[in-house]
């Protein structure tokens, strides 16, 4: 046997081990496909970015992590948070050790949720990893609680995967908002970012937002109203990453609605789905952006509990290319449970949109986003839920579907339940998800979806004060615990020919 065979059998062999598969087959010259169909197993690791939570005095932090237990997932693991260190301190090394040394939250076993809080100002961003058995399905939210001023109420965002480009439909540049767009580096290198606006009239002209850059295990925040000198109602912000990755995320404010995080909306598409309306919705805006050079034309539904119907006056809403559109639906769900349904009246235009929901009235209002987004698919989970005030929408806007509904153990008590639930074609259901038994502390929800079509979901969280209800919605997309893999078998002969 010559050497370079056997040099390339040791090479494949040592991938083998490695990997503990080797992928490598020779056809067979039948022309018949013989591969096995993928196989989809659990990731092994994961990054997490939360933004700082708050620049108010007056803000509670309770920060909740949790992984759900997954299937053939590795017994061993961990996860951990780590502090981002600001813009101005990333580049001369003026971290606050204390703080770096003692997370707000350390993660637990999957299966069992972790709680921490922080208070004040100075709460920094979080990078986070999960690695091994912890990774599959990591999931960790913020929610804070402002007792007065500007975005006072409750405000909760789940914390992100970077990525390198995101669009934030429902921002605003206008008198009485302030808006942050969050950045959040988990690399060792720098990013290099451009933050665009776009208003009702097509791009707002700026330069600063060009060419920022976020250092290495660093986070920048920059003012909306900084980035552009003209005031609009309803902005869209694309973050696009020149270099490197990052975590984004809007933190829009108001002085009189109070305020909350806009997430990035799903990816632009012809079809969209913005689940879990409140039933008690004063007012709800409707905001869009298509970011191609075609004008886009879509039928807006509202999937009910008995079916899509159709509000009046609001049938279609036209949306001109590189413009932002908003639409105020009213009360749109009146008094029951909505998610909107847009679709293309023709040919399909991707769009990105989001809708900005106020509950109460006069001066006991508050306000909260909900962007569209990706169906639950195999499982979503969302980590920080009370004994009272979890309501979670399950949405069918297409074929109906079985749904189950896990409920973790408590964090610091109860034993886990379990409910299925069927949503009919085309409806929007409040379901009364399970509650562990013996609840102690906080809990997880994960949605899984067992049969027929996609189903969109998201949880709305309610603290209610004095004065008005506080609360915060987050949508429930697929938490990519499971990558696709193609199944193989060792076949080393291939290198001997």
């Amino acid at each position: 046997m010559k050497r370079t065979t056997l040099s390339l059998i040791a090479c494949a062999a040592a991938l083998a081990a490695v990997t503990g598969f080797a992928a490598v087959a020779t056809p067979d010259g039948s022309g018949t496909d013989t591969a096995a169909p993928a196989a989809r197993l659990p990731v092994e690791r994961t990054s997490l970015l939360c933004p700082a939570p708050s620049t108010s005095d007056l803000a509670e932090t309770q920060y909740t992590s949790f992984t759900p237990v997954t299937k053939g997932a590795d017994e061993k693991g961990e996860a951990a948070l780590t502090t981002a260190a600001r813009g101005d301190e990333a580049g001369d090394g003026k971290k606050d050790d204390e703080k770096a040394a003692k997370p707000p939250v350390e993660p637990k076993e999957p299966g069992t949720p972790a709680t921490g809080t922080t208070s004040g100002s100075d709460t920094p961003a979080l990078i986070g990893t999960a690695e091994g058995g912890q990774a599959p399905g990591w999931t960790v939210q913020q929610t804070t609680e402002v007792a007065a001023g500007t975005g006072r109420g409750l405000q909760g965002v789940n914390c992100t995967a970077p990525d390198t480009e995101f669009w934030f439909p429902g921002a605003s540049t206008a008198a009485g908002r302030t808006d942050y767009v969050h950045l959040t580096n988990p690399d060792d290198s720098a990013a290099v970012v451009d933050i665009e606006l776009y208003g009702k009239d097509g791009a707002l002209k700026s330069t600063v937002g060009e060419g920022v850059t976020v250092p290495p295990h660093g986070t920048e925040s920059l003012l909306l109203s900084t980035l552009a000198d003209v005031k609009e109602t309803d902005v869209t912000v694309h973050v696009g990453v020149r270099s490197g990755r990052v975590g984004a995320a809007v933190q829009a404010l108001d002085d009189k609605t109070g305020g909350d995080w806009l997430t990035a909306a799903a990816d632009p598409a012809g079809d969209l789905v913005l689940p879990g309306i409140p039933k008690d919705a004063t007012a709800v805006r409707l905001v869009l952006f298509t970011p191609g050079g075609t004008d886009a034309d879509l039928k807006v539904r509202l999937a009910s509990p008995s079916g899509l119907i159709t509000p009046a006056g609001h049938e279609t809403v036209h949306v001109k290319a590189g413009m932002t559109t908003g639409v105020d639906l009213g009360e749109v769900t009146r008094g029951e449970a909505g998610s909107l349904v847009l679709t293309p009246t023709d040919g399909a235009v991707p769009v990105v949109a989001a809708v900005r929901v106020v509950r109460g009235k006069g001066g006991e209002q508050e306000s909260a986003f909900i962007p569209a987004t990706d169906p639950v698919g195999a499982r979503a989970t969302a980590a920080d839920n009370r004994a009272k005030g979890t309501t979670l929408a399950l949405t069918a806007p297409g074929e109906g579907a079985e749904v189950k509904v896990t409920a973790s153990a408590g964090a610091e008590g109860g034993t886990t339940a379990t409910k299925t639930f069927t949503v009919k074609a085309g409806t929007t259901q409040n379901v009364e998800a399970p509650v562990p038994a013996g609840l102690k502390g906080g809990y997880a929800l994960t949605v899984e979806t067992v049969s027929g079509g996609p189903v969109h979901a998201s949880r709305t969280l309610t603290v209610a004060d004095d004065d008005v209800a506080s609360f915060t919605v987050q949508t429930l997309p697929d938490d990519r615990g499971t990558v696709s893999v193609p199944n193989a078998e060792e076949d080393l002969s291939v290198l001997q020919k």
